[in-house]
Formats: structure tokens, C-alpha cells, sequence
């Protein structure tokens, strides 16, 4: 909805990754160096972690569209809850190896003679395995097992890992001691710093065609990073919902008020809480019971709703008036058309 008020040519803060709106903070482009200095080196695995929504597919996506494929054929799986029967499966399917069976030796096998067949044609294999802190343990030793695969002493496979911090414990664990040998990098993801945060969100507007309209404060930024401590996901949600708020006040200037108002509107929006509160009966009538702030919560969520529907039911009162006025201006030239025609046809 705001796209069309601000002029532009899409939605630059959705949720889904994508690598075209990448932005190289220095978290991000020294995990890029790190994936690159894995492909340089041909083997081993390269491990990346960084917290939910630090932008860890964006970056595999980022990477993806680097890659020569005339040297590299890369895939990636992200569902990891499984065994490694079914680990091997799944690579199978993202290698789109056509293999009618379920036998794990037929899996291998069938693995084995495409990495060959990459191998002659000059290609290396490269599996980019996201949300790995959900795979068990045999399935990482699987992952290890299939990395020995090799012609005349040069790797044929190799993998990098992106999970959550919590990956490094399982990564320690003791018996994937000779995974751990085989790891080449490792780099933690952090967050965005204010600076970058500033740079992300305007990044992000120039890439679909912002030209200052609407501008933004320093203050406005300040409150974005104060809110969403640089984690591209959650900047995306908010800044999200403060152009549609701004679109919707037809505002020309972002402000840190209307950031705290779009703030505020969020939590309104949660009306539950985490700790047990007193509550207030809700009279005789046997309606539930709902305590003092809950309700406060509820009726200040009712306020925005209720005032949001009102800017847009103006919006479509203004819209019926131009459509009726455009009808009458029809009729009118119509009208008059007629009035012209009609002597040529007493003529005739």
C-alpha cells in the first residue's frame, strides 16, 4: 500500500531473503570472506553462525549469485530434523539426483558417480546447509563421511554450515572430533552497529527507487536501532509498519515520535503478558475475567484500529467522489456529442 503512495517500485523491507537488497555491513562482508576463502580452498567446511534474523540466508543468496557455475555446482537444504538416511535423501534431491530408491547404499553410490561425472566436467560440488544446529549427530558425521570423496587425492565435495550460535556445542561435541578437524573457518555473525542500521534502511529504499520522500530523521534512525538492536529481520518488521503508518498519515517526514507511535502500536497489539496479573471480575454477566492493564491494553489497540479505519474509509470516500466525478464529466462530453450530431442526421 505505501509503495504506491511513496512512489515505489516495490516492498523494500519483506521478510522473505533476498539477495538483491544485500547489504555489506562488516559483519556480513567478513562472513562472505570467510565462505570465498572456503571455495579458494576446495575442501573442508566453513561454519557460520549469527543469532535468528542476522541474515544468514540472505547471505547464502548473496553467495549463490557470485558463484561461476561453470566451475561450482552449488545446492543448499535448510530442512535438517532428519536421520542421515534421510540426510543423504535430501541432498540427493537438491543435487536433483534422480534416484529411485531408498537404500542408503544406493544413495551413496548414486552421490558418488555424480560427483565424478562434475569432477571430469571440471566442476566442483558445493552443499550450503542452513539451520544445521537442528541436525543430529550422525547426520554431521554423514555430511563428514561424504567430504572424503575424492579423485587422485582432490576433494570432490564440500559443505559449509550456517546454524544458530548454539551450533558451535554441538560442533564441539565429542565425537565429532574428526568433523572438527576438518573445519577450515569459523565466524560468528553479530548484529548491525547504528551506523549501519542507517545505512541498511536507506540501502534497502534506494533499491526500489526512494528519492527522500519520505526523509528521515537522525532521531528516527536512533529509534529503529534502539529498538531492533541491528538485527536485519526485526528492522525489516518495523520499518515495514512505519511507512504504512507514514503512507497512511500521508507524512512526508519519518520522525522518532512516529517511530515511538509505531512502537507503541506493536505492543497494544500484544495483549497478553508474561507474568500472572490480578484480575478484575467481568460482572455478572459470566463474561471472562480481564485484568485492569490488559484491558487498557486492549482498548488503547482499539484506539489505533478504529483511528486507521477512519484515514481509510476517507481514502474511499475520496476515491467514490473522483469515480462519480469522472462518470458525470463522461456523460457530460457524451451528452454533448450527441447534440452534435444530431443536425447531420435531420440533414440526412
Amino acid at each position: 500500500m505505501y509503495e504506491e503512495f511513496y512512489g515505489l517500485t516495490a516492498n523494500p523491507f519483506r521478510l522473505t531473503p533476498d539477495s538483491k537488497f544485500f547489504y555489506g555491513s562488516e559483519g556480513h562482508r567478513k562472513a562472505m570472506s570467510y565462505l570465498k576463502y572456503g571455495l579458494y580452498q576446495g575442501e573442508g567446511f566453513i561454519v557460520i553462525t549469527g543469532g535468528v534474523g542476522t541474515g544468514k540466508s540472505t547471505l547464502v543468496g548473496q553467495l549463490f549469485s557470485e558463484l561461476d557455475g561453470n566451475d561450482i555446482v552449488a545446492a543448499q537444504i535448510g530442512t535438517t530434523q532428519v536421520d542421515a538416511d534421510d540426510c543423504i535423501r535430501l541432498i540427493c534431491n537438491a543435487f536433483e539426483i534422480d534416484v529411485d530408491t531408498r537404500d542408503k547404499a544406493d544413495l551413496i553410490s548414486a552421490f558418488e558417480e555424480f560427483l565424478i561425472e562434475q569432477n571430469q566436467m571440471g566442476k566442483r560440488v558445493l552443499l550450503v546447509v542452513d539451520e544445521a544446529q537442528n541436525m543430529p549427530l550422525r547426520a554431521l558425521e554423514e555430511l563428514r563421511m561424504l567430504s572424503n570423496f575424492n579423485v587422485g587425492g582432490q576433494p570432490l565435495f564440500q559443505s559449509f554450515l550456517l546454524g544458530q550460535p548454539q551450533f558451535l556445542q554441538t560442533v564441539a561435541h565429542k565425537d565429532l572430533a574428526q568433523l572438527q578437524q576438518r573445519i577450515i573457518a569459523s565466524y560468528k555473525l553479530a548484529s548491525m552497529s547504528a551506523e549501519e542500521t542507517e545505512e541498511y534502511i536507506t540501502h534497502r529504499l534506494q533499491m526500489v527507487g526512494w528519492d527522500n520522500f519520505p526523509t528521515f530523521s537522525p532521531d528516527a534512525f536512533a529509534k529503529v536501532f534502539e529498538q531492533t538492536k541491528g538485527v536485519p529481520r526485526l528492522i525489516n518488521t518495523l520499518a515495514n509498519r512505519i511507512m504504512l503508518f507514514a503512507a497512511l498519515e500521508e507524512a512526508n517526514q519519518v520522525d522518532g515520535g512516529m517511530v515511538d507511535t509505531v512502537i507503541e502500536d506493536q505492543k497494544n497489539e500484544t495483549v497478553t503478558t508474561d507474568e500472572p496479573e490480578p484480575v478484575v471480575s467481568g460482572g455478572g454477566g459470566g463474561g471472562a475475567n480481564v485484568s485492569p492493564d490488559r484491558l487498557a491494553k486492549i482498548e488503547r489497540a482499539v484506539t489505533v484500529i478504529a483511528r486507521r479505519l477512519e484515514k481509510l474509509e476517507d481514502r474511499v470516500t475520496e476515491h467514490d467522489e473522483a469515480v462519480h466525478e469522472l462518470i458525470d464529466l463522461a456523460m457530460k462530453a457524451y451528452g454533448e456529442g450527441e447534440a452534435d450530431d444530431e443536425p447531420h442526421l435531420r440533414q440526412a
